[in-house]
């Protein structure tokens, strides 16, 4: 009970978070859901950052048939990220630097989001660290339990165009 109570409320919140041009809930995994938009069409899987940020930090992995993209990560910081400033992905054993501007965050290229792909579906956590405009340093967290299925609906939901 607890559990579906977690899933509900994860599910609440990322309906708030979701852009509102969203068209179709494809689905709520663990801590992940998946959406569809139909205009211009996108599937992408969404979880909010663990705890309390100070303003809210979500993580994307998007899917833009029309665009040929496919497996876009996209992570909204919770706090902007200080110019010139090295943003951190840690996802299991893996490392990555994104390329940062503002509180957006995002794979350098094609390649680097295809291995950040396949690192989300074998880890159970991924956090994000950089430093502040403000000073110091922080870090975003989430946990995975959910990814891959939220990643693969999102993925399937693109396939069929309607």
């Amino acid at each position: 009970m607890t559990r579906l109570f977690a899933s509900l409320t994860v599910a609440a919140a990322l309906l708030i978070a979701a852009p509102l041009a969203a068209r179709d809930s494809l689905g709520v995994y663990d801590g992940w859901a998946a959406f569809k938009d139909v205009r211009p069409l996108r599937c992408y899987a969404i979880a909010k950052a663990q705890g309390s940020p100070p303003a809210p930090a979500y993580a994307t992995v998007s899917t833009w048939p029309e665009r040929k993209v496919r497996g876009a990560l996209h992570l909204m910081l919770s706090r902007e990220v200080a110019e010139k400033a090295p943003v951190r992905l840690v996802i299991g054993a893996n490392r990555f630097t994104l390329v940062a501007k503002g509180r957006n965050a995002w794979a350098k290229d094609a390649r680097e989001d295809a291995a950040i792909i396949a690192a989300l579906r074998s880890a159970s956590r991924m956090s994000v660290s950089a430093s502040s405009t403000k000073g110091g340093r922080f870090t975003d967290r989430y946990a995975l339990a959910g990814v891959a299925t939220a990643m693969d609906a999102a993925t399937v939901g693109c396939a069929q165009r309607r």
